[in-house]
């Protein structure tokens, strides 16, 4: 398997600001939206270098109304020392991402199943996937959710993107966002109704993406702290390092 890392990993946002220290990514059609409003640090900052980075990041979010701080590490590398010690006494919560690949050919043979589809969203189904996805965001606040609806539609216009919808018995129950690059599909937003789980439709809305995509390699975030890397691993993914983050509401 050709080498890949977190850079072959799809961001939504701009670049504002890069140094030799970090990176600085901004969205301003989603203010609330953490992941595409952070700094990406491309080596471990000193306390000091920490420090005034924290405080850019901070005068640049509350000038737009922004009431988070967020910060991801480089790849393989674990905080330690001062830097740790203040981010725990700040106030700051942990995140643990991994990063899975696979071949298409690797992915574990799965039986048709006539009471589940899988297809691409077209024009007749986006609001189909607009609502079930507004749906799952309600629990990030009504205004995360209401923006995401325009997020969603943006994203259908999007060339380097598929959206996925998964039906069960003709319900929409389920879907994932595949980006596309010269060598990777990048499963993005996997996610299935809590009570439709366990019947094989997230397994099938992987196996979607590699059906569409035999000859590249499929790959994923995950959280490194919650269950679902397990059936990634079960499921021949093969784990290519870990990031850190870490976040800070200010309110």
């Amino acid at each position: 398997m050709k080498q890949f890392n977190f850079d072959n990993t799809y961001t939504l946002g701009d670049v504002v600001l890069e140094n030799a220290l970090y990176r600085h990514i901004h969205y301003p059609e989603m203010l609330v939206r953490y992941d595409s409003n952070f700094i990406e640090f491309l080596s471990i900052p000193s306390i000091d270098e920490f420090k005034e980075v924290e405080k850019y990041l901070l005068d640049f979010h509350q000038k737009r109304g922004q009431n988070h701080l967020k910060f991801y590490f480089p790849a393989n590398m674990t905080l330690e020392g001062e830097l740790n010690d203040y981010l725990t006494r700040a106030g700051y919560g942990r995140e643990l991402l991994e990063l899975y690949a696979i071949q298409p050919h690797e992915f574990p043979e799965i039986r048709p199943n006539s009471v589940i589809q899988v297809e691409k969203v077209t024009s007749k189904t986006l609001e189909t996937l607009v609502e079930l996805k507004y749906a799952q965001d309600l629990e990030f606040g009504e205004d995360f959710a209401e923006q995401k609806k325009a997020l969603t539609r943006r994203k259908f216009a999007d060339p380097q993107l598929i959206q996925v919808l998964a039906f069960y018995q003709g319900i929409a129950v389920g879907y994932v966002d595949l980006i596309l690059s010269k060598d990777t599909v990048e499963i993005d937003e996997l996610s299935v109704e809590e009570a439709y789980q366990k019947k094989g439709i997230g397994s099938r809305l992987q196996q979607f993406a590699m059906i569409l995509n035999p000859d590249k390699t499929i790959i994923l975030l995950a959280d490194g702290e919650d269950t679902p890397r397990e059936m990634y691993r079960k499921q021949n993914y093969q784990n290519l390092g870990f990031r850190q983050g870490v976040l800070k509401e200010l309110i």
